[in-house]
């Protein structure tokens, strides 16, 4: 199998926070009730999206050869 590579997890990063400042963006319009309720969550699109943004920070730490699993202090 290949390894998820540097430019492969920067795009992903990329995507993800694209798609997180287009959901942003929508989501603080006002809701337009002529038009009926929303049917896409914006705001919990955009939480998704954070989420991979954080996920694919920390891929790209691990690649740099940081250890990013927290304090793991053996007795």
């Amino acid at each position: 199998m290949r390894r998820m590579d540097w430019t492969v997890t920067l795009g992903l990063m990329a995507l993800f926070a694209a798609i997180g400042l287009v959901c942003g963006w929508r989501g603080a319009h006002p809701p337009n009730l002529a038009r009926g309720p929303r049917l896409i969550p914006y705001r919990f699109l955009m939480l998704l999206a954070a989420v991979g943004v954080m996920a694919m920070a920390a891929h790209a730490l691990s690649l740099a050869g940081i250890v990013t699993r927290g304090n793991q202090t053996r007795y």
